[in-house]
């Protein structure tokens, strides 16, 4: 999903600016006039890190099974239930009643690490006197993650592995929630599978609808093994397997990094079900999946490893690696068991950076990677510091990683801002979630904090608690003046990102979050937008200011010039966050400029609502979201308005090429 924000005029801006806010009072309230002064030379100038901004994914709210990741089918392999059968099969349902077909489990998969199958013993026959089947044919359908979304004239991508006692006529088509509508349909007829055999075609489909099923269905007698049935969109972000608009969202934050696979999912509640990549990659028929215990759902781990890389690489990200360090919420493993998992990491790691001809490197060539990923970054762990076995095993994580790998940076969990850590580390890792007030405050967080030792990675960061709501306007205010006490800064801050960032509006285990979805739709949260006020400070240029005004503390602003990498042009980017209910007459001033600000004037972006609590929807996806004007006053010297509770960015062009906005 592109920006393509018209650009309102100046005067229009006003306007809604009255609109926002003249309910507050007869009147708008306005506070003192401030100033807001930028030194502007390359003396003062410092450079910020090159992924100061990124992203974090977790497993978390059906982010990835269901979301991300844009296979339709949920339990595809049948694993969900366990390996002990008769099993569960959910979501999957039976077409048809217990005197025409009978559905098992059965552990005759072909796939060794996936052992279940679905056993279809048809009763019935279309050309039996006796027990007809039914007009619609008997069988099983698949409802998706909440529905499948199938759109016209859209073509699928159907795999499945079948296994028959005699030959088969089975139809499999894609269907509303109730099969009354057919959207798409293929037969296999006249063919006998006294195998396994994998059976692949396309689906075109000819209607649309949000809310639905893949089914299965015959009308004839016989046994029939189902297993490892799949249903992909056949036009995938960047042909690797992302839900396009979800992957799209993702780019448009143009982030510095992606971490993953999560924080306590890659932990696990217990060993057992813990993110172990090994069993991720590889074909994805021969994926045994995994218990997700942390949010209680059934991943099949379509989006391993590999495709975390491959994401990292498509939105132009760098990987950030949370590794198992034998520590789960729930128990651990024996110190003399360590060697083997920091021997699991290093192959780990030669996967995604060895040579094509390497062990593990040679898997990802046969993934059809033949190039190494660029991996940088590995976390050992999360949140376990107060574990009385952490340091031991982390400190023999570092040493392995470190003597294989010196140029990998290695993140520890334990907090590095209250004083001075007693192990060697690159970063540290540190997660804030709190009130909206607090993290207000939280803006100088680091700026008495030593200016030695290792750098700070907020990996996780976000309002919560009752003003959160479901992503609010005052949540994503009180981010960015956190996020602008980090550009401040950036000196000892390299990272940070913002926690969740998906959520299916089907099943939310955690809010806010980012960017909120269903099937067939999307939309960010406040914070989302907020967050595209960042866009550009990775590798950006910070420039020293400061911001006075009288008995009035709810002004923050930052500086910095930017440069958009495909024209070569510089623009000056000035940020302004105004966290009070006063509009502020605001007076700037930009001293130490190397090139004058273009006479074409400047692009304003303003986030802000009418209410505080006010949140976007499905109805109203861009209630909060930045709204665009033409600013034809730029120059060293400025005047505006800035709205209360509001975000303000002014995009300068320093040369006299044609406008745009970094957001």
């Amino acid at each position: 999903m592109g920006l393509n924000w018209v650009l309102f005029g100046s005067l229009l801006y006003t306007l809604l600016v009255f609109l926002h806010w003249g309910g507050f009072a007869i009147g708008l309230a306005q506070a003192q006039s401030a100033t807001f002064n930028v030194d502007a030379s390359s003396k003062s100038a410092r450079v910020m890190p090159d992924n100061l901004f990124g992203i974090f994914f977790e497993e978390i709210n059906h982010a990835g099974a269901g979301g991300l990741w844009a296979e339709l089918v949920s339990n595809r392999g049948f694993e969900a239930g366990g390996k002990n059968t008769p099993s569960i099969f959910d979501p999957w349902v039976q077409i048809g009643n217990d005197s025409n077909i009978i559905l098992s489990t059965e552990r005759t998969s072909i796939f060794e690490r996936n052992e279940i199958a679905l056993k279809l013993e048809v009763l019935c026959d279309k050309n039996a006197k006796s027990n007809p089947c039914p007009s619609q044919g008997v069988g099983v359908y698949n409802p998706g993650f909440w529905g499948m979304n199938i759109e016209r004239g859209r073509l699928y991508n159907v795999v499945l592995h079948i296994m028959s006692v005699k030959s088969v006529d089975i139809s499999v088509s894609l269907t509303s929630s109730d099969g009354s509508q057919n959207l798409a349909q293929h037969s296999i007829k006249g063919q006998k599978f006294s195998g396994w055999s994998k059976v692949e075609f396309k689906l075109r489909a000819r209607g649309t609808n949000s809310n639905s099923r893949l089914q299965i269905t015959t009308s004839k007698s016989g046994t029939i093994w189902l297993d490892q049935v799949s249903v992909m969109p056949s036009d995938t972000f960047k042909g690797h397997g992302f839900r396009n608009d979800l992957a799209s969202m993702l780019s448009d934050l143009k982030p510095g990094f992606l971490r993953f696979p999560g924080g306590s999912y890659s932990q696990g509640g217990t060993l057992m079900n813990a993110f172990r990549w090994k069993s991720t990659v590889g074909p994805w028929e021969q994926r045994p999946g995994h218990f997700n215990d942390i949010w209680n759902y059934w991943t099949d781990d379509g989006l391993g490893f590999f495709e975390f890389l491959q994401l990292a690489e498509d939105i132009g990200a760098l990987p950030v690696w949370v590794i198992h360090n034998g520590i789960s919420l729930n128990d651990q493993i024996n110190p003399s068991s360590l060697p083997s998992f920091v021997e699991d990491v290093l192959d780990g790691i030669e996967f995604a950076r060895g040579d094509a001809h390497s062990t593990w490197g040679s898997v990802r060539a046969v993934m059809g990677h033949p190039n190494p990923f660029k991996l940088r970054y590995i976390s050992i762990g999360n949140q376990e510091c107060l574990n009385g076995n952490y340091r031991a095993n982390y400190l023999k994580f570092y040493t392995a990683i470190k003597s294989a790998y010196p140029d990998m940076k290695v993140v520890t969990n334990c907090d590095g801002s209250i004083g001075k850590l007693d192990h060697p580390a690159d970063l540290y890792d540190l997660h804030v979630y709190t009130s909206a007030s607090d993290m207000f405050s939280k803006a100088q967080l680091f700026d008495k904090i030593s200016r030695n030792g290792p750098k700070a990675f907020v990996s996780e960061y976000a309002v919560t608690g009752n003003d959160a709501g479901k992503g609010t306007l005052v949540a994503a205010l009180a981010e960015a003046a956190f996020l602008l006490g980090l550009e401040r800064n950036s000196d000892i801050v390299e990272m940070a990102s913002c926690a969740p960032l998906f959520v299916n509006d089907n099943d939310r285990r955690f809010n806010p979050d980012a960017i909120v979805f269903n099937s067939n739709a999307q939309f960010g949260t406040p914070s989302y937008w907020m967050q595209q006020f960042f866009n550009y400070s990775n590798s950006a240029t910070y420039h020293p200011s400061t911001i006075q005004v009288s008995n009035y503390p709810y002004l923050l602003a930052s500086a910095l010039t930017w440069e958009d990498t495909d024209s070569r042009r510089k623009y000056l980017k000035l940020k302004i966050l105004n966290y009070g209910s006063a509009a502020v007459p605001l007076n700037m001033s930009m001293s130490g400029l190397e090139t004058t600000i273009s006479s074409n004037g400047g692009i304003q972006a303003v986030l802000t609502s009418s209410k505080l609590s006010d949140e976007n929807s499905f109805q109203e996806p861009k209630k909060v979201a930045p709204v665009l004007t033409k600013f034809a006053k730029a120059g060293g010297k400025m005047s505006v308005m800035i709205a209360p509770y509001s975000l303000t960015s002014f995009d300068l062009l320093l040369d006299k090429q044609n406008l745009r906005s970094s957001i």
